[in-house]
């Protein structure tokens, strides 16, 4: 019997989850901040936003939509780039996907795979910058069955090109693309609203965003795609960004409307703010070129 299969064999959504599994069946506590203190500390505020709105002294690191009992989350990390890959699956009928798999760890990746006895139906890019595709060639040589996903402005090859309202199914989950360029042409962010979460690539980051001054960059277009694409999400949707260099995991819609320094800004000022940022250009190219032929 499969870890999956010995986890849920008894009923719904509600059902009682060993220790021993609970960590292959949802994020861990440390990620998505569940600590009892911490419920028990803002519950009046919590009742207190329902009732009234947004209050200013409203926590936003409650976690209020916990995953459904058949949905499965795991972040994984790449210390070299500090990359993110998400593993999403349906735990019942254990279909999966793969957002923004990195080349060097595919090895990694197949292992939970293995482990856990996914399916993995579809490997998703959010762009295309080398940093998080490149993958998808390689995986498919040791899945045949696994579908390549990338938006269809990317100019490159895939098994599936998807464009803006589009929706993925795995299992009885889905994910709606979202177009939100402005870091390149073809980024996207996937969205399951069930869930309540979000993964947003590098357009929009934790307490920032996704640089403008390579190719295909536009601050105007990025801040449009961030505003009317992200930030009109509910405001306790969950964010979980494609890259994070100081160890943070997730965000929230909300948190980001009020912590994102560039953001907070006006359209104007945010345009003026990523013109005169001065990046470091990577020596290795890494970032500094789509490569379409990964895809091919």
């Amino acid at each position: 019997m499969s870890i999956f299969s010995a986890a849920l064999r008894f009923s719904g959504r509600n059902v009682r989850i060993s220790r021993q599994i609970s960590s292959c069946l949802s994020v861990s506590s440390q990620v998505l901040n569940l600590s009892k203190p911490a419920i028990s500390a803002h519950v009046s505020n919590e009742k207190s936003m329902l009732t009234h709105g947004l209050s200013k002294g409203f926590s936003t690191h409650i976690e209020r939509q916990p995953h459904s009992g058949d949905f499965f989350l795991r972040q994984l990390f790449d210390r070299e780039s500090c990359t993110y890959t998400y593993l999403l699956a349906d735990a019942y009928s254990k279909d999966a996907v793969l957002i923004d798999p990195v080349i060097e760890l595919i090895e990694r990746d197949l292992e939970v795979v293995k482990e856990l006895e996914l399916n993995i139906r579809y490997a998703l890019s959010t762009h295309m910058h080398s940093d998080h595709s490149t993958a998808a060639l390689k995986l498919k040589k040791y899945l045949p069955s696994c579908k390549t996903v990338i938006s269809a402005a990317s100019g490159a090859i895939a098994d599936i090109l998807v464009r803006h309202g589009d929706i993925i199914h795995f299992g009885r989950h889905q994910l709606e693309v979202r177009a939100t360029p402005g870091h390149t042409n073809c980024c996207v962010t996937y969205v399951c609203h069930e869930e309540g979460v979000a993964f947003t690539g590098d357009t929009l980051l934790i307490r920032g965003c996704g640089r403008t001054d390579f190719d295909q960059g536009d601050p105007e277009t990025l801040y449009n795609s961030i505003y009317n694409q992200i930030f009109s999400l509910p405001n306790m949707l969950r964010l979980y960004p494609g890259h994070d260099y100081r160890g943070r995991t997730v965000t929230s819609v909300l948190e980001e409307k009020r912590y994102n320094p560039r953001l907070t800004k006006s359209r104007e000022e945010f345009i003026q703010i990523m013109k005169t940022l001065n990046f470091a250009h990577t020596t290795n190219n890494q970032m500094e070129h789509s490569l379409p032929e990964s895809f091919k």
